[in-house]
Formats: C-alpha cells, structure tokens, sequence
C-alpha cells in the first residue's frame, strides 16, 4: 500500500520532464475507452482495484499502453492507478519477469486491500506472440515500425481487455471460494 500512495498518478507523471514528453502527451489526448469496455468494467462487482505500474518514460511500450489504460481509470472510478519507477523497484521488477527479462510495463492488479491479484505485461498477448516469434527475425528499425502500427490500430483495446479478464478471473475465484461446497 504504501509503494502504491507513493507512486505518481498518470497526471503527474505527464507534468514532469521526461523522455519522448511530445508523444507521451499525444497519445494521451487521442485516447480513448470503448462504450463496451466501460460497460465491461460497470458489471463487475463494485469493489475498487488498484493499478501498480512498473516503468520508465523512455519504453515505446508504456508510451502505447499506459495512456489508454489511464483513461480506462478516469471512466471508472474504482479504479486507480499509480507509476512507480522500474530502476528504483528491483525488488518488484524481479518478481515480475518476462522470462528473464526486466520488460515493462508491468501493471500490477491490487484488490482493494492492496493484495495483488494478478499483473499484466509488458504487451498484449497476441504482439508479444508476435515479437517473441516472427518479430525477434526482422531489423530492429523494422520490428519497431511493426509494433507501433500494431498498436496504433489496436488503440489500447487489447491490453485494457486483457487487464479486465484479471479482474473478472479474481472476481471468479472469489465467488468458487465463497460457494458452499
């Protein structure tokens, strides 16, 4: 809890000088929620969800994710996030591995007590499949150009979805262990 109250909301985080602030702030402005995802969000139980992100200002990664996801909590009340530093949380980041690797984002999905319950990254499924696989053959220069069309036709919509089936797999787990049985 504390970790998290510490942590900069996205509004601060895009006041303070960092890396690549133009497109950080540009993506912010054109994002945007689907109706059906908010409506997704509305008819899970009412209880409030803490986002924990892991991340740094120069990842192309978080500059395509995390302004959606920042929206999706302005929409939803109950949910709220802050961004903690990777570098400065390797305690965290070691638990949150990619493989091997220190990739981020990481969001990381607190119940309301502050109990994780889940994370999340550093992609969307099916472009991480992507990388990992066909991706990892091509130029770097060419990878990148790949993974940023990807992401601008999908506008944040998989990884908010994809963020919601933890919720709603938590929310699951919760309702079999409350069931007599």
């Amino acid at each position: 809890m504390e970790r998290f109250f510490a942590g900069e909301t996205f509004a601060e985080f895009l006041a303070r000088p960092k890396d690549n602030a133009l497109l950080w702030d540009a993506l912010y402005k054109r994002s945007t929620v689907p109706d059906s995802i908010v409506a997704r969000v509305r008819e899970m139980s009412p209880q409030p969800w803490h986002l924990l992100v892991l991340n740094e200002d120069w990842c192309g990664d978080s500059i395509n994710i995390l302004p959606g996801i920042a929206r999706l909590t302005e929409a939803v009340s109950l949910l709220q996030m802050r961004i903690i530093g990777r570098d400065a949380n390797p305690d965290l980041m070691d638990r949150h591995l990619t493989g091997a690797t220190r990739s981020i984002p990481v969001i990381m999905v607190l119940d309301k007590d502050f109990v994780e319950r889940g994370w999340w990254g550093p992609r969307p499924g099916p472009l991480q499949r992507w990388v990992v696989g066909h991706g990892l053959a091509l130029p770097k220069d060419e990878r990148y150009r790949e993974v940023r069309t990807w992401y601008a036709r999908d506008r944040g919509e998989t990884a908010m979805n994809e963020l919601l089936d933890i919720f709603e797999s938590t929310e699951s787990k919760e309702d079999r262990a409350e069931t007599p049985g």
